[in-house]
């Protein structure tokens, strides 16, 4: 199996929703650095997995998207209690849709919201 990561990092706001989740109720910001890990067991004509183009172009909107931004108030999370899992699988979402390399079978999308904490969702593509 072939692995391609790129990453982007970006400074958002959220505050949780969950009952009694004390001071994380409160807005605050977190640095965010979000991988993302294309899989494919080939390569395409150009031995690449994905073009890394496509792939720093959809960071870069992500980047546009989230940076300076409160989660919670955007349409991706309403309903959602705005958590890094949750983050996880939006971005995940908003990648398939703009990388499509037919060589991509995998996507690993890995939020990390400081230097310890970090969730990740992946699945076929």
């Amino acid at each position: 199996m072939y692995a391609t990561t790129v990453r982007t990092e970006f400074v958002a706001q959220h505050y949780l929703t969950v009952p009694d989740p004390g001071p994380e109720g409160d807005p605050h910001s977190h640095h965010y650095r979000v991988e993302l890990c294309f899989r494919g067991p080939e390569l395409n004509e150009f031995d690449y997995i994905v073009d890394i183009d496509n792939a720093e172009t959809a960071l870069s909107s992500l980047a546009d998207r989230y940076q300076d931004t409160l989660l919670n108030d955007l349409p991706e999370f309403e309903e959602y209690n705005p958590s890094v899992e949750r983050f996880a699988r939006v971005i995940f979402e908003r990648v398939i849709a703009r990388v499509t390399d037919e060589t991509v079978t995998e996507l690993s999308v890995t939020v990390w919201e400081d230097e310890d904490a970090a969730a990740s969702y992946d699945a076929a593509v």
